[in-house]
């Protein structure tokens, strides 16, 4: 089973955090230059993988991972996966960014697909789709106060 990482880039280190706590494959689409060859294995891993996570944080600069996790929700609903996390190191959403996100939660899941609201929930979700039963708890900065 694999999973892909989709989401806040922009030097986040969620993904970091979360790979720490996999049991299964994933796929990280992070590379030091976005070119073509980039795109496509992106592309191919996001075809071949059993689900697509999308991770949001306050770190976000572009949009277009918002438009991806709605069009996999309408196309691939069983696969999606969709977290926000409200902090990203010294980063916050504000209170209109947060009801806005919460809106496109509600639609994903209406969409069929999932949204995990607790990102300490993430790595045991995405386990236990592969039958690992291990529950999972963060110590990064990204839970830190």
């Amino acid at each position: 089973m694999k999973v892909f990482l989709g989401g806040t880039c922009n030097n986040s280190k969620w993904r970091d955090d979360l790979i720490s706590t996999l049991r299964i494959d994933y796929f990280n689409p992070i590379v030091d230059d976005w070119n073509a060859a980039a795109q496509q294995r992106e592309v191919e891993e996001k075809e071949n993988s059993e689900y697509l996570l999308y991770v949001i944080t306050p770190k976000m600069k572009g949009v277009y991972s918002i438009a991806e996790v709605i069009d996999d929700s309408n196309k691939n609903p069983d696969k999606t996966i969709f977290c926000i996390l409200n902090k990203d190191d010294k980063s916050e959403f504000d209170e209109d960014q947060l009801k806005s996100l919460n809106a496109i939660g509600k639609m994903v899941e209406e969409n069929g697909a999932t949204w995990v609201k607790d990102f300490d929930e993430l790595g045991t979700v995405l386990n236990s789709k592969a039958g690992i039963t291990e529950r999972i708890k963060f110590s990064s900065y990204i839970n830190k106060e």
